[in-house]
């Protein structure tokens, strides 16, 4: 009697009872003793793996009947495959079955292949275009001659061959057209958003490794404050596709830096710094919505997808210029002149197209979190305001990746009717009369004159010619002045947002209304 038992797994191996087993069935089966095969019993076994897949096996129960066990001496024969469960045989040793499933494999993400194979891709480049030009050169007269005829007389296959070549790769781009969640702007996206997540995971880990001892505990004010206000900014736009999908966490660096970054997968990093150069809560709530729209907007994976296409064809040139040029010297000039072309002509003006997109998505996110947006434009005009007084060296707009403060604060200002009508929309607390934007200008002009008529006195007392200060150019006293007119960032709100639920921004006092007050009774004529 031969039995043959198999698993319902798929892609199971076949078994088959041993031979100890047989014989004794065998023996079973001489000695009279009906057997009875049960073979209707299903039991379902639940396999731990990544993947979270269940398995099904079939177990086969062997038993005699009440009257084989007289004969078999009372022995029962019980034969169950599934995982980690055993064999009983009626005599001889356990035999046990174990199925074993293999874990899941993590690819390693597509954005990290490319940027380890970029430095290989241009020396390869580099090599096989030094390899033509040497070859070219230890040609003999005739055989380039020949070369160039052949040449000649194919240009026409040769010219129909790189236009396929061509239409091939603008099929290839156009296929990865996607659109932008908010704006829908038609965009390039070769590097999907899942595979920069596990990008995303693995940077999170380098920044918590460097910032170890730098982050502030969850009890600080400041960190509580910033993630009421990330909390708040993420529920208030609850409505825009992929906010909920983020684990949105907060991290406060202690850092003198002004600075503050979300990672695609929705870690928040906010320097100290840039708590001490927003003004008030409202000024806040613009810069982390603006840093949560490059999360939301997928604009890691977007410039990256731009700058691996833009390498990609620049290899082709890069070839051509080791090709063309006649000495190394002159192919290495050739090579830094095409980086700096690619930088300033395609990628540096693409990365300042998606921080005016950020600016404009992060002030409607404010507008919907009902933050006096008014507060935006003011924070780049004391950011300019600021590297001016600091000393900060100004570089051209067109060698930076972001827009100047000049016209980002244009950009915002000339965008704010429409988001004080969303705002309005969303049925948010009625703004102070007071406008931010006015007495941000009037609190400049104010103590322009003021350390201007200083500034001349000082200099009539000592008998030195005036030299009249340009709006451009800020005294010394100004410093002090502008900082003594400024409160703390959130000392007057961090303790009221830390008690209470999410906070409602406009609800909140407008700290330049006092300065407002204040300052037009020190007004001259006033």
């Amino acid at each position: 009697m031969a039995l043959l038992c198999g698993g319902l797994l798929k892609g199971a191996r076949l078994c088959s009872l041993s031979g100890h087993l047989i014989r004794n069935l065998k023996s079973y089966k001489q000695t009279g003793c009906s057997v009875k095969t049960n073979t209707t019993t299903t039991t379902t076994c639940s396999v731990s793996s990544p993947l979270g897949c269940h398995t099904v096996t079939n177990s086969v129960h062997l038993r005699a009947t009440p009257a084989s066990l007289l004969c078999g001496k009372g022995r029962t024969v019980c034969v169950q495959i599934c995982p980690k469960a055993s064999l009983l045989l009626p005599r001889g040793p356990v035999l046990t079955q174990h199925f074993h499933t293999s874990a899941r494999l993590r690819a390693v993400p597509a954005p990290l292949i490319w940027m380890i194979l970029k430095p290989l891709q241009k020396l390869l480049a580099i090599i096989l275009g030094r390899s033509i030009r040497k070859w070219w050169v230890a040609l003999p007269d005739n055989r380039r001659h020949l070369l160039r005829q052949w040449a000649w007389q194919r240009r026409w296959h040769l010219t129909a061959g790189a236009c396929v070549a061509v239409v091939i790769v603008a099929l290839l781009l156009l296929t990865h057209l996607d659109e932008t969640p908010v704006t829908g702007r038609t965009r390039l996206l070769v590097f999907s958003r899942e595979n920069y997540m596990e990008l995303a995971a693995l940077t999170s880990e380098a920044y918590m490794e460097e910032f170890a001892e730098l982050l502030l505990p969850a009890t600080d004010p400041h960190h509580q404050t910033v993630e009421l206000l990330v909390r708040h900014l993420a529920q208030r736009n609850n409505d825009i596709p992929g906010v909920s999908d983020f684990t949105w966490t907060v991290h406060v660096v202690q850092s003198p830096n002004t600075n503050a970054f979300v990672l695609p997968n929705g870690e928040v990093f906010v320097f100290m710094g840039m708590l001490e150069a927003v003004a008030d809560i409202h000024q806040l709530t613009v810069v982390l919505g603006h840093e949560m729209a490059h999360a939301l907007l997928g604009h890691s994976a977007e410039q990256a997808s731009l700058s691996h296409v833009v390498d990609l064809l620049s290899l082709v040139l890069l070839t051509a210029i080791w090709v063309i040029c006649p000495r190394d010297s002159l192919a290495v000039l050739g090579h830094w002149v095409q980086e700096k072309l690619t930088e300033l002509l395609f990628r540096r003006p693409y990365s300042r197209k998606l921080e005016s997109e950020a600016d404009q998505v992060g002030l409607q996110m404010a507008a919907k979190a009902c933050a006096d947006v008014r507060a935006a434009p003011v924070f780049w005009q004391q950011m300019e305001i600021r590297d001016q007084l600091t000393g900060e060296p100004t570089i051209p707009e067109w060698l930076s990746t972001h827009p100047s403060h000049r016209n980002r604060f244009t950009q915002l200002d000339r965008l704010i009717p429409e988001a004080l009508e969303l705002r309005d929309n969303c049925v948010c607390p009625t703004l102070p009369d007071t406008d931010p934007r006015a007495v941000f200008s009037k609190s400049v002009r104010v103590l322009l004159e003021n350390a201007k008529d200083q500034g001349r006195e000082g200099q009539e007392r000592a008998r030195k010619p005036h030299l009249p200060h340009s709006p451009a150019s800020f005294p010394a006293g100004l410093p002090a002045a502008l900082l003594a007119q400024t409160p703390h960032p959130l000392s007057s709100n961090v303790e009221r947002l830390s008690a209470g639920p999410a906070p409602v921004v406009a609800s909140e006092t407008v700290v330049a209304a006092s300065e407002a007050a204040a300052l037009q009774g020190k007004e001259p004529g006033a």
